[in-house]
C-alpha cells in the first residue's frame, strides 16, 4: 500500500505496466473480484477494499468467537445458576470505543481515497461523454474539436471483429497510455452513468449538468465498461470500449478521426433504426 502512494511506487507501476505489454480487461466468466487495476485510482480503490475486507472478516471472526463463548460458558448445563449483575463498566466501554475506532480506521483512508478521486489533475486530454438512448456520443473539444456516436456491436458484427459480446462497440475511445484524461459526462434525455471498472471511474450523465471525473491508463489495450444507470428498455445495449494505446498511435488516429468525423460533426443517429 506504501509504494503504491509515494512517487517512487508510482515509477515502479508504471514501468511494470510497459513490461506488461497489451491488456483486454472486461468481465470473465465465472470470475470473482475486480478486474484487473489499470489506474492509479483503482489500485487505491483495490487497497481500500482489501482493508475494508481484513476488518469485516476480523470482526466476524470475533463475534463468531465470542458467540461460541457464551453458548459454551454460559449455557444452562454449565451455568445452572444465572448471573444477576446488570452493569459492566469496562465492557460498556469497551463495546462503545471499539466501534468508534474501526470506523475511524475506515474513514481516514475512505476520505483520502473520495479526495484523490475527486481532484483532477491538469489532463492533457479532455473528452466529453453524452449519454443517449442508447448509445454514446464522444466529442474531443481540445483534440480536433470533433464528435462522434458510439454504438453497440450486433452479435454478429462482434463475432466477426473478435469483440465480446455486447461489450464490443463500432467507434471505440481512443487514449493515449500514461496521460491524464478527464472526461465530462452529460445526459441528452436522461440519466446515464459512464463507468469503466479497471479504471475506477464510474460518473453519472445527468441532463442540463456537467459531472467530471478523471483516469489515467498505465497499459496499453483494451478496456470495456457499461452504462452503469437503469436508464431506459435498451440499458443493457450501450456498452463502453477504451482503447489505450501510445502517444504516437494517438496522434495518428486523431488524424483519421478528425478526417472522419468532420463532415457530419453532431449527426444524430436513433438508436431504434440501427
Amino acid at each position: 500500500m506504501f509504494l503504491r502512494k509515494t512517487a517512487l511506487g508510482a515509477a515502479v507501476l508504471a514501468a511494470l505496466a510497459g513490461f506488461a505489454g497489451s491488456a483486454v480487461a472486461g468481465p470473465q466468466n465465472w470470475q470473482i473480484g475486480m478486474q484487473q487495476a489499470a489506474s492509479p485510482v483503482m489500485l487505491r480503490i483495490e487497497d481500500f477494499h482489501n482493508l475494508l475486507l481484513a476488518i469485516i472478516v476480523a470482526v466476524c471472526l470475533f463475534v463468531a468467537a465470542l458467540l461460541i463463548w457464551v453458548m459454551v460458558r454460559y449455557n444452562q448445563r454449565a451455568n445452572p445458576v444465572a448471573s444477576k449483575t446488570h452493569h459492566n463498566t469496562a465492557l460498556e466501554v469497551a463495546w462503545t470505543l471499539l466501534p468508534v475506532a474501526i470506523l475511524v480506521a475506515i474513514a481516514i483512508p475512505s476520505f483520502r481515497l473520495l479526495y484523490f478521486e475527486a481532484d483532477i489533475p491538469n489532463p492533457d486530454v479532455t473528452i466529453k461523454a453524452i449519454g443517449k438512448q442508447w448509445f454514446w456520443t464522444y466529442e474531443y473539444p481540445k483534440d480536433g474539436d470533433f464528435q462522434f456516436d458510439s454504438y453497440m456491436l450486433s452479435d454478429a458484427a462482434a463475432a466477426k471483429a473478435g469483440e465480446p459480446r455486447l461489450l464490443g462497440v463500432d467507434h471505440p475511445l481512443y487514449v493515449p497510455v500514461n496521460k491524464v484524461v478527464e472526461i465530462d459526462t452529460t445526459g441528452a434525455d436522461v440519466i446515464h452513468s459512464w463507468a469503466v471498472p479497471a479504471f475506477g471511474v464510474k460518473m453519472d450523465a445527468v441532463p442540463g449538468r456537467i459531472n467530471r471525473t478523471w483516469f489515467t491508463a498505465t497499459k496499453t489495450g483494451t478496456y470495456y465498461g457499461q452504462c452503469s444507470e437503469l436508464c431506459g428498455a435498451n440499458h443493457a445495449f450501450m456498452p463502453i470500449e477504451v482503447k489505450v494505446v501510445g502517444q504516437a498511435e494517438y496522434e495518428a488516429w486523431l488524424k483519421v478521426a478528425k478526417k472522419k468525423f468532420a463532415a457530419s460533426p453532431g449527426a444524430a443517429r436513433v438508436a431504434a433504426n440501427d
